[in-house]
Protein backbone atom coordinates (compact mmCIF):
# COMPACT_ATOMS: atom_id res chain seq x y z
CA UNK A 1 0.00 0.00 0.00
CA UNK A 2 1.63 3.75 -0.63
CA UNK A 3 2.21 6.00 2.52
CA UNK A 4 0.58 9.10 2.67
CA UNK A 5 3.35 11.22 1.16
CA UNK A 6 3.32 9.19 -1.88
CA UNK A 7 -0.23 9.78 -3.10
CA UNK A 8 0.02 13.20 -1.80
CA UNK A 9 3.28 13.72 -4.20
CA UNK A 10 1.03 11.81 -6.78
CA UNK A 11 -2.19 14.16 -7.04
CA UNK A 12 0.01 17.34 -6.33
CA UNK A 13 -3.19 18.42 -3.29
CA UNK A 14 -2.38 19.94 -0.56
CA UNK A 15 -1.56 16.98 2.35
CA UNK A 16 -4.58 18.67 5.01
CA UNK A 17 -7.21 18.17 1.81
CA UNK A 18 -6.02 14.73 2.22
CA UNK A 19 -6.47 14.12 5.45
CA UNK A 20 -9.98 15.57 4.78
CA UNK A 21 -10.83 13.07 1.91
CA UNK A 22 -9.19 10.11 4.17
CA UNK A 23 -11.36 11.12 7.40
CA UNK A 24 -14.78 11.43 5.39
CA UNK A 25 -14.64 8.32 3.50
CA UNK A 26 -14.89 6.59 6.95
CA UNK A 27 -18.36 7.06 7.44
CA UNK A 28 -18.26 8.01 11.01
CA UNK A 29 -20.12 10.56 12.85
CA UNK A 30 -18.44 14.18 13.32
CA UNK A 31 -16.88 15.35 16.60
CA UNK A 32 -18.87 18.13 16.12
CA UNK A 33 -21.71 15.71 16.21
CA UNK A 34 -20.16 13.92 19.33
CA UNK A 35 -20.69 16.88 20.99
CA UNK A 36 -23.68 17.94 20.07
CA UNK A 37 -25.49 14.75 21.49
CA UNK A 38 -23.35 15.51 25.10
CA UNK A 39 -24.84 18.97 24.83
CA UNK A 40 -21.35 21.10 24.60
CA UNK A 41 -21.75 22.86 21.31
CA UNK A 42 -20.91 25.13 20.59
CA UNK A 43 -16.55 24.69 22.22
CA UNK A 44 -15.71 27.68 23.55
CA UNK A 45 -12.66 28.51 26.45
CA UNK A 46 -13.23 29.02 30.10
CA UNK A 47 -9.91 30.93 30.96
CA UNK A 48 -7.04 31.21 28.74
CA UNK A 49 -4.41 30.47 31.43
CA UNK A 50 -1.77 28.56 28.83
CA UNK A 51 0.21 30.24 25.91
CA UNK A 52 1.90 27.00 23.94
CA UNK A 53 4.20 28.50 21.70
CA UNK A 54 6.44 26.36 18.45
CA UNK A 55 9.49 27.76 18.63
CA UNK A 56 10.18 25.85 15.15
CA UNK A 57 9.85 22.01 13.46
CA UNK A 58 13.93 21.62 13.44
CA UNK A 59 14.80 18.55 15.39
CA UNK A 60 17.78 16.20 15.87
CA UNK A 61 15.29 13.33 15.40
CA UNK A 62 12.36 11.65 13.72
CA UNK A 63 10.00 9.73 15.30
CA UNK A 64 7.45 7.52 14.14
CA UNK A 65 4.67 8.72 16.23
CA UNK A 66 5.51 12.62 15.46
CA UNK A 67 2.45 14.76 15.19
CA UNK A 68 4.37 17.61 13.96
CA UNK A 69 6.64 15.49 11.20
CA UNK A 70 9.71 17.42 12.61
CA UNK A 71 13.01 16.39 11.94
CA UNK A 72 16.49 17.52 10.95
CA UNK A 73 15.63 19.28 7.58
CA UNK A 74 12.78 21.13 8.40
CA UNK A 75 13.49 24.95 7.98
CA UNK A 76 10.50 26.42 9.87
CA UNK A 77 11.85 28.26 12.67
CA UNK A 78 10.50 31.10 14.97
CA UNK A 79 12.18 34.61 14.59
CA UNK A 80 13.24 36.95 17.36
CA UNK A 81 11.16 39.51 15.65
CA UNK A 82 7.68 37.03 16.82
CA UNK A 83 9.45 36.04 19.75
CA UNK A 84 9.10 40.09 20.82
CA UNK A 85 5.28 39.54 19.85
CA UNK A 86 5.14 36.85 21.78
CA UNK A 87 6.22 38.59 24.93
CA UNK A 88 4.53 41.48 24.87
CA UNK A 89 1.02 39.26 24.74
CA UNK A 90 1.91 37.55 27.91
CA UNK A 91 3.10 41.30 29.03
CA UNK A 92 -0.81 42.18 27.56
CA UNK A 93 -2.89 39.30 28.91
CA UNK A 94 -1.47 38.90 32.06
CA UNK A 95 -0.97 34.88 31.09
CA UNK A 96 1.79 33.69 33.51
CA UNK A 97 2.38 29.89 32.29
CA UNK A 98 3.79 29.38 28.99
CA UNK A 99 4.71 25.86 27.29
CA UNK A 100 7.55 25.60 24.84
CA UNK A 101 7.48 23.29 21.95
CA UNK A 102 8.75 22.52 18.41
CA UNK A 103 10.57 19.96 17.33
CA UNK A 104 12.96 20.55 19.68
CA UNK A 105 12.28 23.67 20.77
CA UNK A 106 16.34 24.23 22.41
CA UNK A 107 17.06 24.09 18.36
CA UNK A 108 15.99 27.51 17.79
CA UNK A 109 19.24 29.97 18.21
CA UNK A 110 16.96 32.60 20.31
CA UNK A 111 15.96 29.63 22.50
CA UNK A 112 17.67 30.89 25.49
CA UNK A 113 17.14 34.63 25.33
CA UNK A 114 13.60 33.90 24.36
CA UNK A 115 13.03 31.61 28.49
CA UNK A 116 15.39 34.84 29.89
CA UNK A 117 12.89 37.08 29.09
CA UNK A 118 9.83 34.94 29.90
CA UNK A 119 11.20 34.01 33.38
CA UNK A 120 12.12 38.06 33.94
CA UNK A 121 7.95 39.01 33.42
CA UNK A 122 7.40 36.35 36.29
CA UNK A 123 6.32 33.44 33.93
CA UNK A 124 6.47 29.78 34.89
CA UNK A 125 8.32 28.33 31.42
CA UNK A 126 7.04 24.74 30.78
CA UNK A 127 10.19 22.96 27.97
CA UNK A 128 8.70 19.91 25.97
CA UNK A 129 12.44 18.54 25.65
CA UNK A 130 12.97 14.97 23.58
CA UNK A 131 16.62 14.42 26.49
CA UNK A 132 18.84 13.78 23.74
CA UNK A 133 19.26 16.62 22.37
CA UNK A 134 21.01 17.36 25.99
CA UNK A 135 23.46 15.38 25.10
CA UNK A 136 24.42 16.78 21.87
CA UNK A 137 27.85 18.09 22.34
CA UNK A 138 28.24 22.05 22.47
CA UNK A 139 25.37 24.19 23.98
CA UNK A 140 23.17 22.00 24.59
CA UNK A 141 24.94 20.15 26.96
CA UNK A 142 24.48 23.55 29.43
CA UNK A 143 20.74 23.48 28.92
CA UNK A 144 19.97 21.60 32.32
CA UNK A 145 22.26 23.75 34.29
CA UNK A 146 20.43 26.83 32.36
CA UNK A 147 16.80 25.15 33.11
CA UNK A 148 17.26 24.78 36.35
CA UNK A 149 18.85 28.29 37.27
CA UNK A 150 15.92 29.26 36.12
CA UNK A 151 13.03 26.91 37.77
CA UNK A 152 11.83 25.78 33.92
CA UNK A 153 9.73 22.85 34.16
CA UNK A 154 10.92 20.04 32.16
CA UNK A 155 8.78 17.83 30.30
CA UNK A 156 10.23 14.97 28.17
CA UNK A 157 9.14 12.00 25.82
CA UNK A 158 9.80 8.58 27.01
CA UNK A 159 7.71 6.18 25.45
CA UNK A 160 8.45 2.98 27.17
CA UNK A 161 11.16 1.87 30.48
CA UNK A 162 12.86 -0.44 27.82
CA UNK A 163 15.34 0.14 25.59
CA UNK A 164 13.87 -1.89 22.48
CA UNK A 165 10.15 -0.41 22.89
CA UNK A 166 11.88 2.93 23.08
CA UNK A 167 14.46 2.84 20.17
CA UNK A 168 11.50 1.26 18.10
CA UNK A 169 9.06 4.34 18.33
CA UNK A 170 12.18 7.32 18.49
CA UNK A 171 15.10 5.64 16.76
CA UNK A 172 18.57 3.43 17.22
CA UNK A 173 20.13 4.13 20.74
CA UNK A 174 17.65 6.59 22.23
CA UNK A 175 16.88 4.93 25.12
CA UNK A 176 20.66 5.36 26.23
CA UNK A 177 20.79 8.80 25.43
CA UNK A 178 17.55 9.62 27.24
CA UNK A 179 18.76 7.96 30.41
CA UNK A 180 22.01 10.30 29.82
CA UNK A 181 19.79 13.36 30.31
CA UNK A 182 17.79 12.33 32.78
CA UNK A 183 20.97 11.38 35.12
CA UNK A 184 22.06 14.79 34.56
CA UNK A 185 18.91 16.24 35.56
CA UNK A 186 18.54 14.41 38.36
CA UNK A 187 21.75 15.09 39.40
CA UNK A 188 20.72 18.86 39.13
CA UNK A 189 17.81 18.19 41.57
CA UNK A 190 15.23 17.08 38.97
CA UNK A 191 12.32 14.88 39.67
CA UNK A 192 13.74 15.16 43.63
CA UNK A 193 10.77 16.24 46.22
CA UNK A 194 11.23 19.70 47.61
CA UNK A 195 13.81 20.59 45.03
CA UNK A 196 10.83 22.57 43.47
CA UNK A 197 12.49 21.75 40.01
CA UNK A 198 10.06 19.34 38.13
CA UNK A 199 10.71 16.93 35.72
CA UNK A 200 7.72 14.78 34.11
CA UNK A 201 7.71 12.15 31.61
CA UNK A 202 5.54 11.42 28.65
CA UNK A 203 4.10 8.13 27.09
CA UNK A 204 2.59 7.14 24.20
CA UNK A 205 1.60 4.15 22.42
CA UNK A 206 3.45 2.06 20.26
CA UNK A 207 1.05 1.65 17.47
CA UNK A 208 -2.54 2.40 16.99
CA UNK A 209 -4.37 1.54 20.46
CA UNK A 210 -5.08 3.17 23.60
CA UNK A 211 -2.94 3.75 26.41
CA UNK A 212 -3.27 2.69 29.62
CA UNK A 213 -4.64 3.78 32.81
CA UNK A 214 -1.79 6.72 33.44
CA UNK A 215 -1.70 6.11 37.45
CA UNK A 216 -0.49 2.66 36.99
CA UNK A 217 1.65 3.36 34.13
CA UNK A 218 3.55 6.05 36.06
CA UNK A 219 3.92 3.25 39.21
CA UNK A 220 5.55 0.73 36.40
CA UNK A 221 7.81 4.30 35.33
CA UNK A 222 8.63 4.62 38.83
CA UNK A 223 9.66 1.48 39.81
CA UNK A 224 11.34 0.40 36.66
CA UNK A 225 13.26 3.45 36.36
CA UNK A 226 14.50 4.05 40.30
CA UNK A 227 15.09 0.27 40.47
CA UNK A 228 17.02 -0.57 37.09
CA UNK A 229 18.41 2.90 36.52
CA UNK A 230 18.10 5.21 39.63
CA UNK A 231 15.80 7.61 37.80
CA UNK A 232 13.28 9.52 39.81
CA UNK A 233 10.71 12.03 38.09
CA UNK A 234 7.74 13.81 39.17
CA UNK A 235 4.40 12.84 36.96
CA UNK A 236 4.15 10.62 33.77
CA UNK A 237 1.45 11.67 30.97
CA UNK A 238 -0.33 9.48 28.86
CA UNK A 239 -0.57 11.25 25.17
CA UNK A 240 -3.05 9.18 22.47
CA UNK A 241 -1.22 9.52 19.48
CA UNK A 242 -3.11 11.74 17.13
CA UNK A 243 -3.87 10.93 13.65
CA UNK A 244 -2.70 13.28 11.85
CA UNK A 245 0.69 13.88 9.93
CA UNK A 246 3.85 10.80 10.74
CA UNK A 247 1.47 8.94 12.53
CA UNK A 248 -1.60 9.13 10.45
CA UNK A 249 1.12 8.04 7.35
CA UNK A 250 1.93 5.04 9.35
CA UNK A 251 -2.32 4.48 10.33
CA UNK A 252 -2.74 4.67 6.27
CA UNK A 253 0.12 2.64 5.19
CA UNK A 254 -0.42 -0.24 8.14
CA UNK A 255 -4.22 -0.24 7.23
CA UNK A 256 -5.33 0.54 10.48
CA UNK A 257 -6.69 3.78 9.53
CA UNK A 258 -9.98 3.27 10.03
CA UNK A 259 -9.84 0.54 12.80
CA UNK A 260 -8.14 3.34 14.62
CA UNK A 261 -10.19 6.00 14.05
CA UNK A 262 -13.74 3.80 14.81
CA UNK A 263 -11.62 2.89 18.04
CA UNK A 264 -11.39 7.03 18.89
CA UNK A 265 -14.78 7.49 18.10
CA UNK A 266 -15.95 4.53 20.27
CA UNK A 267 -14.70 5.62 23.20
CA UNK A 268 -15.91 8.60 23.09
CA UNK A 269 -16.23 10.29 26.90
CA UNK A 270 -17.78 13.31 27.24
CA UNK A 271 -16.14 14.19 30.26
CA UNK A 272 -13.20 14.39 28.70
CA UNK A 273 -14.23 16.64 26.45
CA UNK A 274 -14.89 19.09 29.47
CA UNK A 275 -11.41 19.27 29.92
CA UNK A 276 -10.46 19.75 26.89
CA UNK A 277 -6.49 21.75 26.72
CA UNK A 278 -8.22 24.01 24.07
CA UNK A 279 -10.72 25.51 26.49
CA UNK A 280 -7.64 27.05 28.73
CA UNK A 281 -5.15 27.13 25.98
CA UNK A 282 -4.12 28.69 22.58
CA UNK A 283 -1.13 27.50 20.75
CA UNK A 284 1.16 30.11 18.59
CA UNK A 285 2.50 28.73 15.68
CA UNK A 286 6.46 29.34 14.75
CA UNK A 287 5.61 32.31 12.58
CA UNK A 288 3.18 33.71 14.82
CA UNK A 289 -0.71 32.60 13.37
CA UNK A 290 -2.63 31.29 16.31
CA UNK A 291 -4.54 28.18 16.90
CA UNK A 292 -6.90 26.62 19.49
CA UNK A 293 -4.30 23.79 19.77
CA UNK A 294 -1.13 22.30 18.97
CA UNK A 295 -2.70 19.68 16.88
CA UNK A 296 -4.95 22.54 14.72
CA UNK A 297 -1.35 23.90 14.13
CA UNK A 298 -0.12 20.94 12.19
CA UNK A 299 -3.00 20.80 10.07
CA UNK A 300 -3.01 24.51 9.73
CA UNK A 301 -6.94 25.11 11.41
CA UNK A 302 -6.62 28.30 12.24
CA UNK A 303 -8.57 29.75 15.15
CA UNK A 304 -12.34 31.35 14.12
CA UNK A 305 -12.39 33.58 10.84
CA UNK A 306 -13.84 36.53 13.30
CA UNK A 307 -10.69 35.77 15.92
CA UNK A 308 -7.43 37.82 15.42
CA UNK A 309 -5.13 35.50 13.36
CA UNK A 310 -1.47 36.91 15.01
CA UNK A 311 0.25 36.86 18.10
CA UNK A 312 0.96 40.52 17.35
CA UNK A 313 -2.65 41.24 17.79
CA UNK A 314 -3.32 38.65 20.68
CA UNK A 315 -6.24 39.74 22.64
CA UNK A 316 -7.08 37.53 25.67
CA UNK A 317 -10.86 38.86 26.10
CA UNK A 318 -11.39 38.31 21.98
CA UNK A 319 -9.64 34.79 22.76
CA UNK A 320 -11.82 33.64 25.39
CA UNK A 321 -14.98 34.47 23.42
CA UNK A 322 -13.96 32.44 20.75
CA UNK A 323 -15.68 29.51 18.95
CA UNK A 324 -13.08 26.95 18.88
CA UNK A 325 -12.12 24.77 15.76
CA UNK A 326 -12.56 21.29 15.66
CA UNK A 327 -12.37 18.13 13.23
CA UNK A 328 -12.66 14.47 13.72
CA UNK A 329 -8.91 14.18 14.76
CA UNK A 330 -10.57 15.67 18.01
CA UNK A 331 -11.64 12.13 18.89
CA UNK A 332 -7.88 11.33 19.90
CA UNK A 333 -8.36 14.31 22.96
CA UNK A 334 -11.64 12.73 24.00
CA UNK A 335 -11.12 8.94 23.74
CA UNK A 336 -11.45 6.87 27.03
CA UNK A 337 -9.89 8.95 29.70
CA UNK A 338 -9.00 11.53 27.55
CA UNK A 339 -5.87 12.99 26.18
CA UNK A 340 -3.78 16.47 26.54
CA UNK A 341 -0.55 17.87 26.61
CA UNK A 342 -0.86 17.14 30.71
CA UNK A 343 -1.88 13.40 30.04
CA UNK A 344 -5.04 12.04 30.82
CA UNK A 345 -8.31 14.44 31.36
CA UNK A 346 -10.24 12.13 33.50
Amino acid sequence: MKTLNAVQHELSIPLVQLRILSETAEHLPSFEEKLDEAGLTPLRPSQIELLQINLGKMCNQTCTHCHVDAGPDRKEIMTRETMGHCLSAVRRSGIRLVDLTGGAPEMNPRFTWFVEQLTALGTRVMVRSNLTILTVNGKYRQLPAFYARHGVTVISSLPCYTAANTDKQRGKGVFEKSLEALRKLNGLGYGHKGSGLELNLVYNPLGAFLPGPQKALEADYKRVLKDDFGIVFNRLFCITNMPINRFLDYLISSGKHADYMKTLVDAFNPAAALGLMCLNTVSVGWDGALFDCDFNQMLDLRCAPDTLGHVEDFDRHRMENRRIVVGRHCFGCTAGAGSSCGGEIV
